[in-house]
């Protein structure tokens, strides 16, 4: 009896002295609405998630404002040293990207770190990314999209001024507001994450984005570029108005597109009409080859509204012909409302051709008869009158004889 007290005691006793776990094993704090980040974001609903962690909505108790909150999950697995190494990156990475503002871009307002993970603060817009609205409309209108990459292009253009990167430019990462005073406002999301997650130390085989819109240098393997991010923005526009990614779909899954990227096997676009030789440009397979961010920009308004129409398109809404709200960019599909922002769309001057005939004919000089409107009888008639005075003068000579 007494071994088997004393083997019970030594069980107890192992179970109260156990060594601690690793600090990346901890468990995590349950997250959930009402949960205070960083004493200072009450997290309200979850507003969707993904590889990268889950966004929020939260409010700001010393802004008092509604912000978007990222919880970037990206030590799990990792020794301590990696782990510390994620989150300075990140956090790095994430207050360079606060430092830029602009007008169409989701502002990037802090970064922090709760329970050993770092979370992204946002701004937050009431939207629908341009995904969704593939999902509603299938395809969206050339002038559409032309409006939406004009715009995420010149925030594009300021990033790349900034030395920041996207990475990772897709539908899902365009918003349009759906409500209040910015409704249809495009704005490019996640500045900042796919940057830091791509500046840590990966193997050579790791693939920075997403494989659909992948230029054929990040497929095989290059580190991405202001370059790459060009060729994914005209990937995105390319799927936008066709419908589908420019390699297609695959059965076989991710590998065989990555595949096709990296040999730039493009499907020819049918429907993007005067935006074509454009997204063709931003597609050059060669890096080298493609224009600059703001010459992309310049490139998309000229071809779709003119020269020097920056100012009508750039913070302003997406709208269409007549300066209404897309149905598929406005809550509850509310088609024909107009932004208070809103005017009609500018177009381009197209060339006109020469008239067979010009609107008005100037009166023949120094002449009695305008016999050109006789048309093919003007010749004979011609003759004719020439026939009759030259008897009239030979009849007056023979009289005054």
């Amino acid at each position: 009896m007494f071994a088997e007290v004393r083997r019970r005691l030594n069980r107890s006793v192992q179970s109260v002295f156990r060594y601690p776990a690793p600090v990346t094993e901890r468990a995590r704090p349950i997250v959930g609405p009402d949960y205070l980040v960083a004493g200072r974001y009450r997290l309200q609903s979850k507003l969707g998630g993904g590889g990268m962690g889950a966004v929020w909505l939260a409010h700001d108790r010393l802004m008092n404002r509604d912000v978007a909150i990222k919880q970037v999950l990206t030590t799990a697995g990792l020794s301590e040293s990696q782990a510390k190494a994620v989150r300075d990156q990140i956090m790095h990475e994430g207050r360079i990207a606060a430092k830029l503002s602009h007008e169409h871009a989701i502002a990037v307002y802090d970064v922090v770190l709760e329970a050993g993970e770092p979370w992204l603060v946002m701004e937050y817009l009431p939207s629908r990314s341009v995904a969704k609205a593939l999902a509603l409309a299938n395809r969206l209108s050339p002038v559409e999209v032309a409006q939406i990459g004009a715009q995420v292009a010149d925030a594009l253009a300021a990033a790349h001024a900034a030395g920041i990167v996207h990475r990772d430019i897709k539908p899902g990462n365009i918003l349009v507001a759906d409500r209040g005073n910015e409704v249809g406002m495009a704005k490019l999301s996640d500045f900042g994450i796919s940057a830091a997650v791509g500046a840590t130390d990966e193997p050579d085989d790791v693939i920075t984005g997403t494989p659909a819109y992948l230029p054929p240098e990040i497929a095989r393997g290059a580190q991405p570029t202001a370059a790459s991010d060009v060729y994914s923005l005209g990937a995105t526009l390319y799927t936008a108005i066709e419908g589908h990614p420019p390699y297609g779909f695959s059965e076989e899954g991710e590998d065989e597109i990555v595949q096709r990227a990296a040999m730039a096997q493009i499907i020819p676009p049918e429907r993007s009409g005067v935006l074509t030789p454009v997204l063709m440009h931003m597609m050059e397979p060669a890096p080298q080859r493609r224009p600059t961010m703001a010459e992309a920009r310049n490139e998309i308004l000229t071809a779709a509204f003119g020269p020097g129409t920056g100012p009508y398109i750039l913070g302003a809404p997406v709208r269409t012909d007549d300066g209404t709200i897309p149905a598929w960019a406005a809550r509850n599909s509310a088609s024909g409302l107009r932004s208070p922002h809103s005017s009609p769309l500018p177009r381009p001057q197209r060339a006109v051709a020469p008239s067979a005939a010009p609107a008005a004919r100037k009166k023949p000089s120094g002449g009695m008869f305008d016999l050109s409107s006789l048309g093919p009888n003007a010749a004979p008639m011609a003759i004719a009158v020439g026939l009759l005075i030259g008897l009239v003068i030979l009849i007056v000579l023979v009289v005054a004889l």
